[in-house]
């Protein structure tokens, strides 16, 4: 059946949305991880013993180690999904600063200091060449604060998201006295791009036409298939 629009339905109308008052974009690099030695290996804590992957290289080849974003309780996690990192302002106890900026055509303009904190937690993985994850860490913690000079009036609040995200770890061996592979470091390199924005709720007055539904595409259920016999030899 045909939808028609519905006629004379043209209406001014008050609706809440969420302004944007300032938005950047910027890539974060978070500072270098290194666990380096015993004390590394007792923090990383491989499948919950004091373990040295660099043992594994004796016996099977080469190695592979990957960095993978998780929550607290070492669970993977998409870094992509709002809520895996954490992305939050850090309060400041007078307020947002203000702090004047001078723009390259020579115009002075008033923006506030806004900070922001991003964390969250990865694993490290290290995988034989057969392809078998042999060892995981304990989830590690990384975080990191940042500031910004951004139109953040009082009443407007931060609205983070993570764009692009990147963890990299690699692992450096070493051979003692009796020629046998042992750790030395693993280092963890973690960058993100991230869009920040202030946003208030504000109430706008529109004209606009209300929404019609679409009409539904037609659908219909294919033909029963039957396979081909073999007259040849049945039925005989």
């Amino acid at each position: 059946m045909e939808i028609k629009p519905i006629e004379g339905r043209q209406e001014t109308l008050c609706i809440k949305v969420p302004k944007v008052y300032d938005w950047v974009t910027r890539q974060v690099d978070v500072p270098l991880q290194a666990f380096t030695g015993e004390k590394g290996l007792k923090q990383l804590n491989f499948n919950g013993k004091y373990l040295d992957p660099c043992a594994e290289l004796d016996g099977m080849g080469a190695l592979s180690i990957n960095c993978i974003v998780t929550d607290s309780a070492g669970h993977p996690v998409d870094p992509l999904k709002h809520g895996s990192i954490l992305c939050t302002e850090i309060p400041q106890t007078h307020g947002r600063q203000e702090v004047e900026i001078t723009l390259p055509d020579g115009e002075v303009v008033t923006l506030q200091k806004v900070k922001v904190l991003k964390k969250g937690y990865f694993v490290v993985q290290v995988t034989n060449a057969a392809g078998t994850v042999v060892y995981t860490s304990a989830p590690q913690h990384f975080a990191v604060a940042e500031k910004f000079f951004l139109c953040a009036p009082e009443g407007t609040y931060l609205q983070c998201e993570i764009t692009d995200f990147e963890c990299d770890a690699h692992l450096i061996c070493d051979k003692d006295d009796k020629g046998d592979s042992e750790f030395q470091q693993i280092d963890v390199s973690i960058n993100m791009c991230q869009n920040i924005q202030m946003e208030a709720l504000v109430k706008l007055e529109i004209t606009a036409d209300f929404c019609q539904p679409r009409q539904e595409l037609p659908f219909e259920c294919p033909p029963h298939h039957v396979p081909p016999q073999c007259p040849e030899i049945f039925p005989s």
